[in-house]
């Protein structure tokens, strides 16, 4: 597997705070572009498209592969997959052996700068998460999916969730040893528009003119750039029980 130059093996480091790390926020979200669309807005070459014949992705889970736009030390944007979520190796306390280990896919913008688990990537591993929509449940039994997104043209119009990555390599659980990219997305303060669906966390969402500072710039100039997309930018797509997908005008199943 192609790997971004100067990546390496991340260890977890297991926080103080990482109760909070591991609480639910943004579990679900889409992106029904195609490549070709991935790398016309966010200007990646197509020798550095690493995607494939990628298929659209009406719905994306934790521990999902997921495309992601990444930056090498030398300037080059590169489009590739990745296991959404930061892995955290989990042993059986029956057993003491390796299982599944949780994914931890959203990053608090309150634990980037002094967080073991988030630091070093946020300084040295920012990425653009492309979307067209993501997805907070409201509710319990049967809960209401309120997918939200941006306004535009189109259907779906896309847009760049703020995201930050590494290399994992090591076991996933039993027997089985992946080597692979991992991103988690960064989540800020709600605005008007997602607090009464989710009253503590959204998504942040990146202004197409900072998808640049937020990959080059220095740790300081990306955080000043986190804070929540306006309200009357945004839109609510769809709502109602069952929605576990935002196909939007896709030939997919919900």
């Amino acid at each position: 597997m192609p790997l971004p130059l100067g990546a390496v093996g991340q260890k977890s480091v297991l926080c103080a705070d990482q109760q909070s790390i591991l609480l639910p926020m943004c579990n679900l979200y889409s992106n029904t572009m195609s490549s070709t669309e991935v790398r016309r807005l966010f200007v990646v070459r197509a020798a550095h498209d690493r995607l494939g014949n990628a298929e659209p992705l009406p719905a994306i889970f934790p521990k999902g592969m997921s495309p992601i736009v990444g930056m090498d030390a030398d300037g080059t944007r590169w489009l590739q997959n990745a296991h959404w979520g930061f892995v955290l190796p989990q042993v059986s306390k029956k057993t003491g052996k390796p299982i599944q280990p949780k994914a931890v896919n959203n990053a608090r913008d309150d634990k980037l700068q002094h967080s073991r688990f988030w630091m070093k990537s946020f300084e040295d591993r920012r990425c653009l998460i492309p979307a067209t929509s993501f997805c907070e449940p409201k509710g319990r039994n049967p809960a209401t999916y309120v997918w939200f997104g941006v306004k535009g043209d189109g259907v779906r119009p896309p847009f760049a969730l703020a995201g930050i990555w590494r290399v994992f390599k090591g076991n996933y659980g039993g027997d089985e040893n992946r080597e692979m990219i991992t991103s988690s997305m960064v989540t800020t303060t709600p605005n008007a528009l997602t607090k009464e669906t989710h009253p503590d966390r959204m998504p942040m969402i990146l202004d197409p003119n900072d998808y640049e500072t937020w990959l080059t710039g220095t740790p300081d100039e990306a955080f000043a750039l986190i804070r929540p997309f306006p309200a009357d930018s945004m839109v609510i797509h769809q709502s109602g029980e069952g929605l576990k997908s935002d196909p939007a005008g896709l030939d997919f199943p919900r």
